[in-house]
């Protein structure tokens, strides 16, 4: 029965992978082929339902290490997927005016090449239990430069918005109200540029720390 489940597994998680592979593909696509052909002003437009399912599906890889299919900590997945989540749907999508911004660019070609390398990686881990050096060496490195770029573009497309925050009032909760709650979104969008200061530093040592072992694995075998 064992070996059952770990079959079940070892196919669910090679079919998520590259189920999301391939979303990740169309859109680094459609954004270097926007970028080519129209200009940095239409890069959203043209990725914009294939990014938010790709981001958005990134929601069950919390559950795959909630209930242990994955081994994966939740406290280094989560804060990375609701970051992303938040510029995705909070930024871009519930602010318009951002979407023609240059940084929609780098930031959608950081996310792009990161997770299709990110995908690839474990896609091909599950279906033949093991993965090429030369794919491990680009899934433990490519982040030192693709993560700065990325946290960059996520962090100015905050800033970038919260002008845009502040006039429209958009899901702000006022006083009085039968809650007796209030809520302000743009000073919630300031918390969470707040938590970039300390939280991306530390995610960029854990994942150096993670390319440590990585690579010394590699090296003994």
């Amino acid at each position: 029965m064992a070996a059952f489940f770990s079959l079940l597994r070892r196919i669910y998680l090679t079919v998520y992978n590259w189920t999301v592979f391939f979303r990740w593909a169309q859109v680094l696509y459609l954004a270097l082929k926007t970028l080519n052909e129209s200009g940095h002003e239409h890069v959203y437009s043209a990725v914009e339902k294939p990014l938010q399912l790709a981001q958005t599906a990134a929601v069950l890889e919390i559950l795959h290490g909630l209930v242990g299919l994955v081994r994966s900590p939740i406290t280094a997945t989560l804060p990375q997927i609701s970051s992303r989540l938040y510029v995705t749907w909070g930024i871009l999508w519930s602010f318009p005016q951002t979407q023609n911004h240059i940084l929609v660019s780098s930031l959608v070609i950081s996310w792009s090449i990161t997770e299709i390398i990110r995908y690839s990686f474990f896609g091909v881990k599950e279906a033949l239990g093991f993965t090429p050096s030369w794919l491990l060496w680009l899934r433990y490195s490519t982040f030192l430069l693709l993560y700065p770029t990325g946290i960059t573009s996520e962090v100015g497309l905050i800033y970038i918005a919260l002008p845009y925050i502040k006039e429209s009032d958009k899901y702000c909760i006022r006083l009085p109200n039968k809650w007796n709650f209030s809520f302000d979104y743009f000073y919630a969008a300031i918390l969470v540029l707040g938590f970039y200061i300390p939280g991306s530093p530390h995610m960029y040592t854990y994942m150096l720390g993670q390319r440590k072992k990585a690579l010394l694995r590699l090296k003994r075998e």
